[in-house]
């Protein structure tokens, strides 16, 4: 792989995925970045009030915010996250709550 090819613009990622949640019926759109071996990085474009629903926690996970505004759902609690914003995802069933139209990064470890 040449440098040139590693480089991903986030910045146009956001946008294009940004377009097409706002476009799609369910109000979202994924596509993933960044595999490699355990590693996996995640572009997701929610349209304001789409979810994820809870789900089961990757090995090791941090979310950040590219913009917008969304919320982790974690044990009923909902820890908010601002563009801008790194959180570590717990390790525990969570899931995702956009306030406000918003694309987010997702790095995970898998096992």
């Amino acid at each position: 792989m040449t440098e040139q090819s590693a480089r991903i613009d986030l910045g146009a990622l956001a946008e294009e995925h940004a377009a097409l949640a706002a476009a799609g019926p369910h109000g979202r759109s994924a596509h993933l970045v960044l595999h490699d071996g355990v590693l996996r990085q995640t572009v997701i474009a929610l349209r304001a009030g789409a979810v994820l629903d809870e789900h089961n926690a990757p090995v090791a996970a941090s979310l950040q915010v590219l913009r917008g505004r969304v919320s982790l759902t974690v044990a009923g609690r909902r820890l908010e996250v601002s563009a801008g914003e790194l959180h570590p995802v717990p390790q525990e069933r969570h899931g995702l709550i956009a306030h406000t139209d918003a694309v987010v990064l997702l790095t995970a470890v898998t096992a």
